[in-house]
């Protein structure tokens, strides 16, 4: 595929060279558009970013040659180049100091401009804290947030799958090129993403997984998030740095509580020390965004005001799995799931590992 006339122009510019995001939103500011940045003189691109970069402005910007992998990119219809100049750019990402002039985006782009939550944590989480982040992402996402991470191993692949099970999919933000996944043990996962959600990167195609690209990612997780969800954490975590540039970026933070003597437990509870609300269920965070909805009913019974649901009896305060309390029930299974997740929404039970279900009192 060719590039258009449009899309060349910014790519002349964002492909350039030396001049980063950062510069090349200062030209944006100054002259405007890119075709007047590429029309700019010597002597005005220089009072603005230097003599060197005002040299290769002036030269025409990027080479052709930089750019003709974007166009085979381009080639799959999944795959877009979404400028500030375009309607479907992200607006919460417009509310941030440093929005990325251009991004790469895989899948839909529906989900780019519909209310979001972020969900991060530590690459090594328990199995308790992978089975947190994977079960709120899916409330939340069944309560109308799309769940946002950085496809990082542990609690952000979680949040990814909980995200993609919901009704409100999952949006990775990623630190390298869309043309690479990292790491690589989320390849499949970030094909399912590919297929059902979306991937963003403001990386051009080719940037490998270096260190410094990170830190930037994170700002665009919780930049497109409502708020932002600590699940495990070690007080050095990067997941600090997120739940920081959220609070920066005026964002609410969350944090799940664990044990004293769990060295994952510290940062989130350094974080409910500096003021992040504190949450044991989706319905916590749901309520503090002024988002909770009342429960819709499930064809089986109403969940009245004494929450004297039917099924609640059938759960009990012991763990139990589906197919048992499909058994103890007799709903079908469609009802049943539906009921679990009203149930789970409205405080009154709780999502286990290995698919159980417990009533909380």
């Amino acid at each position: 595929m060719s590039v258009d006339a449009d899309l060349e122009v910014w790519l002349r510019l964002s492909l350039l060279p030396g001049l980063g995001h950062q510069s090349l939103r200062k030209l944006l500011v100054a002259l405007g558009t890119p075709a007047n940045i590429l029309a700019a003189s010597h002597r005005e691109l220089s009072s603005i970013v230097g003599e060197k970069l005002a040299i290769s402005i002036r030269n025409g910007g990027a080479d052709p040659a930089s750019w003709s992998a974007v166009g085979s990119w381009l080639d799959d219809p999944a795959n877009h180049i979404i400028t500030l100049a375009d309607a479907t750019y992200p607006q919460a990402l417009l509310q941030i100091p440093d929005p990325p002039p251009l991004i790469y985006v895989k899948g839909r782009l529906d989900l780019l401009n519909r209310p979001g939550f972020a969900i991060v944590g530590s690459r090594n989480a328990t199995a308790q804290g992978l089975a947190n982040a994977e079960a709120f992402a899916a409330a939340l996402s069944n309560a109308g947030l799309t769940i946002i991470s950085g496809l990082a191993l542990g609690v952000d692949a979680a949040a990814h799958r909980g995200g993609l099970d919901g009704s409100s999919s999952t949006i990775a933000v990623v630190g390298t090129g869309l043309d690479t996944v990292y790491p690589a043990r989320n390849r499949d996962l970030a094909h399912r993403i590919a297929a059902h959600g979306t991937l963003i990167s403001e990386f051009s195609l080719g940037t490998p997984g270096l260190a410094a690209n990170f830190p930037r990612r994170n700002r665009l997780i919780c930049g497109l998030s409502q708020g932002c969800l600590v699940v495990e954490a070690a007080i050095s975590s990067g997941s600090l740095i997120t739940a920081r540039l959220a609070t920066d970026q005026g964002r609410e933070v969350f944090a799940i509580p664990g044990s004293i003597h769990s060295p994952l437990a510290k940062g989130c509870h350094a974080l409910i020390k500096q003021g992040a609300k504190l949450v044991e269920s989706a319905q916590d965070v749901l309520e503090e965004l002024g988002l909770l909805q009342p429960v819709r009913p499930v064809a089986e019974a109403a969940l009245d005001a004494t929450n004297d649901h039917p099924l609640l009896v059938h759960i009990g305060f012991d763990p139990v799995d589906v197919d048992t309390l499909q058994q103890r029930c007799g709903f079908a299974i469609g009802a049943l799931n539906t009921a679990l997740t009203d149930l789970e929404l409205a405080g009154l039970i709780e999502a286990l590992p290995g698919g159980r279900w417990q009533r909380l009192s």
